[in-house]
């Protein structure tokens, strides 16, 4: 059975400063629809959810609502004036018996309802105006991107509310995970049209790659047929011209059409130099503390950071995942306790709250202006890894256009800051990469761009997320903190580090004396000859992912020096991908060697 419409888009049309966003969309969102909304970075997707929440006046076309039907929206930069509290804000246009529903969505999203505006942060006004939505329940839900400031806590509680919910909602949102777990339809907007798949988002990849396939293949087509056309005009139209006036404005249409074809979006041209290599030890914190007043946020935690690790941080929002990565590069002292940073250190840093961009200069300002990018007179240049290029080229690298380029930082979508932010991150050469959120309003393509960097990125990553997907493709340990001062380090990913806790948290597991925490990143070798030790057993299990990652970026390097042309011309990318193809043998040679090692002690406590 049909179900009833509760959102309907015809024929909308929308341009903003001549350019056009939208031309001729329509779409429907009927009852109960679970909607994916995805598309690149500054496709319009923000903007076409603020045409379904009538937020913003389409030029042409009709924005209807189902009868009786109610329309939520949250948006990304919440406008806060006039309330004096985060509570009253959140519980505006309920009755005092509703207000229960404020109370529970601030504790699911962890904010505080009394929290004055005026000192609320903007992550704090965010989770208010998705506990507003959540709390006003409306028919249909807009949320653009509601896991924003959010930790994986407070995620899996926003899920666990909309898969229980019988409301329909369209989420933006750059989290793979959240979008697998939640939508059953997609909405994809690519280049100012509209497609629909009733299919969630976990078979978004799979249909987008097919459709650019048939493109692909309708514009080779095309492109055939035009020369041949083209061919058989200027060899016998002088003997035909007139019974052939036809085929030659036939021609002149196949060329319009081509022409009127819209090029997709590539790629971002995004590349991670390593630089001098750092040495063989990065990091090693030894018993380091950290308290602020009575609150203690580390107790006694040691660690050591080997070349080539991939590190990440998890825990709650303000549990103190930036303070300890803020300690472990030195940049605040711990209480107690010492840090000793390893030789040749090159550090490149990605923080959160986008600090490092004025949101009051342009993008040609944000890199010209930038010290360490600066070229001695020339005030059109950067220093991109050594060398110098043109800052509007280095943009368009990063997916910016020439007209973007003198536009105030402010303008930029939330995506499109990321990209500038990384746009300066990747001019430098480092050899250890510092990554608080980096995957916040990225877009799947530029997600997946800086997922292959980082595997083939010879230097080591520290790397603070609450993106579940991004942990598990990037992170080979994981360091928990877990409240109260406590920091554990964990083999692997998200989903290792999930599986090892519910293990350690079984009563079986309970009952056994706590052992001392692992100082190594990397689980100790072993250490007695009876039986493998807790993390033993779980370095063991996470051993083979190890390798097998190893093994993948091998023969990414052998493949990229297959190329025979590779030395003329880049002799310094030959040798950066000679230096890391012998690097990653090494470490592949040394875990293959482990996991004999561990395999042959599983053994014996077997036998």
């Amino acid at each position: 059975m049909a179900r009833a419409p509760l959102l309907q888009l015809t024929d909308i049309s929308l341009t903003f400063g001549g350019n056009p966003v939208f031309d001729g969309l329509s779409l429907v969102v009927p009852d109960g629809d679970r909607v994916a909304l995805v598309g690149r970075n500054g496709s319009g997707k923000s903007t076409l959810m603020k045409v379904m929440a009538g937020l913003v006046e389409p030029d042409r076309g009709e924005v209807v609502t189902g009868p009786g039907s109610s329309v939520g929206y949250m948006e990304q930069d919440p406008d806060l004036a006039g309330f004096d509290t985060l509570g009253a804000f959140a519980a505006h246009g309920l009755e005092a018996s509703e207000m229960y529903r404020v109370e529970r969505a601030g504790e699911g999203l962890k904010f505080d309802p009394a929290r004055p505006v005026a000192t609320a942060s903007g992550g704090e006004r965010r989770r208010a105006a998705l506990a507003r939505l959540m709390a006003q329940d409306p028919d249909l839900m807009l949320l653009d991107e509601p896991t924003n400031h959010l930790d994986i806590e407070a995620i899996a509680w926003l899920e666990d509310e909309l898969r229980a919910s019988r409301k329909a909602f369209v989420i933006i949102s750059h989290d793979r995970a959240f979008l697998r777990n939640l939508t059953r339809a997609t909405l994809w907007i690519d280049r100012g049209a509209v497609r629909r798949q009733d299919k969630g988002f976990a078979d978004f990849e799979a249909w987008r790659d097919k459709v650019w396939e048939d493109e692909d293949q309708q514009r080779h087509k095309l492109d055939r047929k035009i020369k041949a056309e083209a061919r058989w005009a200027v060899e016998g139209i002088s003997a035909r011209r007139r019974r052939n006036q036809g085929r030659v404005r036939a021609l002149q249409d196949l060329r319009a059409e081509r022409a009127s074809q819209i090029r997709r979006q590539g790629a971002a041209a995004m590349e991670l130099d390593a630089g001098p290599k750092s040495g063989k030890k990065v990091i090693e914190a030894t018993a380091i503390t950290k308290a602020f007043g009575d609150r203690t946020i580390l107790k006694p935690f040691s660690l050591t950071v080997q070349r080539g690790d991939r590190i990440a941080l998890v825990g709650p929002n303000g549990v103190g995942k930036t303070t300890l990565l803020n300690l472990l590069i030195g940049l605040e002292t711990p209480d107690s306790g010492m840090v000793t940073l390893g030789t040749n250190l090159e550090i490149a840093l990605f923080d959160q709250a986008r600090a490092q961009l004025d949101p009051d200069l342009s993008l040609w300002e944000s890199l010209t202006g930038d010290p360490e990018m600066r070229v001695s007179g020339k005030a059109d240049q950067v220093i991109v890894r050594g060398t110098p290029k043109h800052v509007v080229g280095y943009l368009k690298e990063f997916l910016f256009d020439e007209a973007q380029a003198r536009a105030p930082v402010r303008s930029l979508s939330g995506g499109e800051k990321a990209r500038l932010l990384l746009a300066k991150l990747m001019a430098r050469e480092s050899n250890l990469l510092v990554l608080d959120e980096p995957t916040n309003d990225l877009d799947v393509e530029t997600l997946d761009l800086l997922q292959e960097l980082l595997d083939t990125y010879d230097g080591t990553v520290l790397l603070v997320s609450h993106d579940r997907d991004f942990l598990d493709r990037v992170a080979a340990t994981t360091i928990a903190m877990e409240g109260d001062g406590r920091a554990t380090v964990y083999a692997g990913g998200w989903s290792d580090y999930r599986s090892q806790r519910r293990e350690r948290d079984t009563p079986a597991a309970r009952d056994k004396p706590a052992g001392p925490a692992p100082k190594r990143a990397t689980a100790p070798k072993p250490a007695r000859k009876a039986g493998l030790s807790f993390t033993e057993k779980h370095r063991l299990e996470a051993l083979p992912a190890e390798i097998a990652r190893l093994e993948a970026e091998i023969g990414k390097l052998q493949e990229l020096l297959a190329d025979p042309d590779l030395f003329s011309a880049n002799p310094v990318k030959f040798r950066k991908a000679t230096e890391a193809l012998a690097e990653r043998g090494e470490r592949l040679s040394a875990a293959e060697e482990e996991w004999l090692t561990l395999e042959e002690k599983a053994e014996a406590q077997a036998g």
